[in-house]
């Protein structure tokens, strides 16, 4: 069996009135007891209403909700090479995204990603790298990744 035809069988038979399926089945699956047996059951699967998630809510308990306040960062405040960290943004599975303030040639409020330990490795600073360059030539006008470095002089 096809299953393609089988699924064109299926899309058309539901835009048929449920009174004129049955013919329709008749005429397209031609004696194919096995083709018709499976559309009647995909049929009657699909007409049946999905009462799964509607149990599962009912039965859900309601959940305690903690509000507790983040801990603060200890690392905004402190200046890593040429950059002092003002705000911590977000953190992903390589590191934690600052706002902070770049201090030299210019100053100025940039995006500064700081990698966790164990993730410095010469294969991240090299991937990092990629970026830069991939960026670089996708977006000819905006730096998105300036420069990638492990100690404060790199950096």
């Amino acid at each position: 069996m096809n299953p393609s035809r089988e699924e064109a069988l299926f899309v058309l038979a539901l835009n048929k009135p449920a009174d004129k399926r049955a013919a329709f089945l008749e005429a397209m699956c031609d004696g194919d007891a096995a083709l018709r047996s499976r559309l009647e059951a995909l049929l009657a699967a699909h007409e049946q209403p999905d009462t799964l998630l509607a149990t599962q809510a009912a039965a859900a308990r309601p959940t305690i909700k903690l509000e507790i306040p983040d801990a603060p960062d200890e690392a905004v405040g402190q200046t890593l090479g040429r950059y002092t960290l003002l705000e911590r943004v977000g953190e992903g599975g390589c590191g934690v995204v600052y706002v902070a303030e770049q201090t030299e040639p210019v100053r100025r409020r940039v995006a500064l990603k700081v990698i966790k330990l164990g993730m410095d490795t010469k294969q991240v600073f090299a991937r990092l790298s990629g970026i830069r360059l991939g960026r670089a030539e996708l977006n000819p006008g905006k730096k998105a990744v300036e420069r990638v470095g492990a100690r404060p002089g790199e950096i």
